[in-house]
């Protein structure tokens, strides 16, 4: 360590929140949403990313944007962006799964390097080709979560118990799951619920933000909860 790391571990003018550390090759990767000082709302910037490397978590730097608000094509007001994740995928290329604000889908960015300039790919769909969250009868998503896991199967975790995020025309049903083909982007199962909504403040209930980690023998899933940080080790 060329000196102690301690929070905030970013510069003070940084604003990085909902933050998702991947470790690819010897660094440690922050994808994270983009705040900007003095806004009206959260996640107004663009997407950016810092790394350090693993043996020196004090030694951070600045990656410069990787995903542009105006790179989505039907994102065409610029409408921001919430809680990503990056993985890398079978084919050795690395996926920026993302949110565009009060949509219901997720779309997905690719790109050769962890924090390279990332392009559209597409859209987490259906094998018929639509936009899962395009139809009413489909559940709310919200910031994903993605595993590759050690078969290679793939997972997308998502969902919300926002009570208010009912008023976008889905049902909330909490955190789900669903398997994604090998393309990375179309979904092969139905939708399972893992952690229900269930709007209670003063319980620890699913909130949002869902992360997953594959450790040893154990599956981590970490999210915020009503009232505190949850984790879930099934």
């Amino acid at each position: 360590m060329k000196r102690q790391a301690y929070n905030p571990y970013l510069p003070a003018w940084e604003y990085i929140p909902d933050g998702e550390p991947r470790v690819f090759g010897d660094r440690l990767y922050i994808f994270g949403s983009h705040d900007r000082f003095g806004a009206e709302g959260y996640c107004e910037n663009d997407y950016v990313a810092w790394s350090a490397p693993v043996e020196d978590l004090s030694d951070w730097r600045y990656e410069g944007v990787i995903f542009r608000k105006d790179q989505t094509p039907w994102n065409t007001r610029n409408q921001v962006y919430y809680a990503p994740d990056c993985v890398q995928g079978p084919d050795g290329r690395y996926y920026l799964y993302y949110f565009v604000v009060n949509s219901s889908i997720i779309s997905v960015a690719v790109c050769d390097k962890p924090a390279g300039k990332y392009e559209y790919l597409g859209d987490v769909s259906l094998p018929d080709g639509h936009a899962y969250g395009t139809k009413s009868e489909e559940w709310f998503t919200f910031d994903p979560a993605v595993l590759v896991d050690d078969d290679g199967r793939i997972w997308l975790y998502t969902g919300s118990s926002q009570p208010e995020n009912g008023q976008y025309g889905h049902e909330i049903k909490g955190c789900f799951v669903m398997e994604l083909a090998a393309d990375m982007l179309t979904v092969i199962s139905k939708p399972k619920i893992l952690l229900p909504a269930k709007w209670v403040y003063t319980e620890p209930n699913f909130f949002e933000g869902a992360s997953i980690r594959h450790i040893g023998e154990w599956y981590y899933l970490v999210y915020p909860a009503t009232n505190m940080t949850g984790l879930t080790t099934p």
